[in-house]
């Protein structure tokens, strides 16, 4: 297929994470373009997969470009924070692998009307255009409290509070400035010396938009029933791969006593499976050469017994 609008990051080593992965369904929580699901579906013809995505755009051009794999695809349309678990009741013993990038796709950040781009006209970020709440409604409608949590809690902002006390001066006194990426990132760059400042506030919004660790936190204690299974999640920030990194740690604790017990009371064979990535994976620079956005992105995996 021509004209395909995203790279998969990682795509070698997710196709090695799953080399071993055994016959039955494989849950691609975050769809995409289909990428990885492509690439997946042609290295190992025991697999089949149902992809989950809630950008309709996305999911479109996905299903045309797999329509070749017929019986071995299908796709599910929403948030895999929701989704997953039903698909896990459904298909408990069926279900052999779980993918998830989460992550902004290219198209999403170089689709100005999409408004995710830092030079946008507008400032929207949703992956589902049919939700009610954007990064416009956030800025015009939330408390200076609200807006101090978020950019605080998920961009990390140590002028988290100053940030929003400007917002709300902004919108008494020049709220044009709040419709677009451009006259926004104009405003930031022109208040604050932090370089990452367009990055980390940009990172922040989405996140509250789309509701992006919340999914993250649902997923991570859904699979914790899985069997047989193979779970490999990439990130691109330290929130989500800092929630990654102890959940895994947390399915692989044999002993689950409380610290402050002086011996093991709990039997000590509470461990759901074995940590596959005692490191997380990245890019290497060849990659990187053709796919510069990958430079952030982190991959571990964890096998359930």
């Amino acid at each position: 297929m021509d004209n395909i609008p995203h790279i998969p990051v990682l795509k070698d080593e997710v196709l090695d994470i799953f080399k071993n992965a055994r016959s039955g369904i494989l849950i691609d929580c975050t769809l995409g373009f289909g990428g990885h699901s492509e690439a997946i579906l042609k290295a190992y013809p025991h697999i089949k997969i149902i992809g989950i995505d809630k950008d309709k755009e996305a999911r479109e051009f996905a299903k045309a470009r797999l329509a070749i794999f017929k019986d071995r695809f299908s796709c599910e349309s929403g948030g895999f924070g929701d989704i997953f678990g039903r698909l896990l009741d459904k298909y408990q013993g069926e279900i052999c692998g779980v993918l998830a990038d989460i992550g902004v796709s290219s198209y999403q950040l170089d689709t100005p009307r999409r408004g995710f781009g830092f030079e946008s006209d507008v400032l929207d970020m949703r992956m589902d255009t049919s939700s009610n709440l954007n990064a416009e409604k956030i800025l015009k409608s939330y408390s200076q409290h609200e807006l101090a949590k978020i950019f605080f809690d998920f961009g990390e902002l140590r002028e988290a509070k100053k940030l929003a006390s400007l917002i709300i001066e902004l919108r008494e006194h020049n709220p044009s400035i709040l419709d677009s990426a451009s006259s926004f990132s104009h405003f930031l760059k022109t208040h604050f010396k932090n370089p990452k400042i367009l990055p980390l506030v940009y990172q922040a919004l989405r996140i509250e938009v789309n509701g992006e660790l919340r999914e993250l936190d649902c997923l991570l204690e859904s699979v914790k029933g899985l069997k047989k299974a193979i779970l490999c999640i990439i990130s691109f920030h330290s929130l989500e791969d800092r929630a990654i990194k102890n959940s895994l740690k947390d399915y692989a604790r044999s002993c689950i006593c409380p610290e402050n017990i002086m011996r093991c009371e709990c039997g000590n064979n509470h461990e759901l499976g074995r940590i596959m990535t005692k490191k997380p994976l990245i890019a290497t620079n060849d990659e990187l050469k053709y796919n510069s956005r990958a430079k952030c992105a982190k991959l571990r995996a964890f096998e359930f017994y």
